[in-house]
């Protein structure tokens, strides 16, 4: 299996979307910053995921999510909640939209 994944900086206020085959690993790597990408913005918090059957579809959707604003990505986020990994994040990103 494959996810999509979304992360937050709230040193860099910057969203990451990205794809792999392991979300903990991935987000370790991450916040270790091996990533140079993502290094400035330790530390990443996990706050959506979504399993996909393959590594295509995974980075489709990855791309999908990479040309939404802030504010669209937020919104995705709300209307498909099931992939928010916890309440708190789930009220993290409702006080980022303002609701």
């Amino acid at each position: 299996m494959h996810y999509t994944y979304i992360l937050y900086s709230e040193k860099l206020g910057l969203f990451y979307k990205g794809s792999t085959n392991d979300v903990s690993l991935r987000l370790k790597r991450h916040n270790g910053g091996l990533e140079n990408y993502t290094s400035k913005g330790v530390p990443w918090i996990l706050l959506w995921f979504i399993e996909k059957p393959s590594k295509s579809e995974a980075q489709k959707l990855e791309y999908k999510l990479k040309n939404l604003s802030q504010i669209r990505l937020i919104e995705f986020m709300l209307k498909y909640h099931d992939g928010v990994v916890g309440p708190d994040e789930l009220l993290f990103i409702k006080q980022l939209s303002g609701c």
